[in-house]
């Protein structure tokens, strides 16, 4: 039954790291390419 414990447990630590890294990936897109699209499209008004 340990082993089952310990295995469960790298499992849930795995996708909790994934998760974790895929959000932060998110979150950095977001904040960087929506402004910066804001603005090409502001400045691309102005041709």
């Amino acid at each position: 039954m340990k082993f089952m414990d310990d295995l469960a447990g790298a499992i849930f630590d795995i996708f909790k790291f994934m998760i974790g890294s895929i959000s932060y990936l998110l979150t950095g897109i977001i904040i960087v390419a929506v402004p910066m699209y804001l603005i090409v499209w502001i400045f691309g008004l102005f041709q």
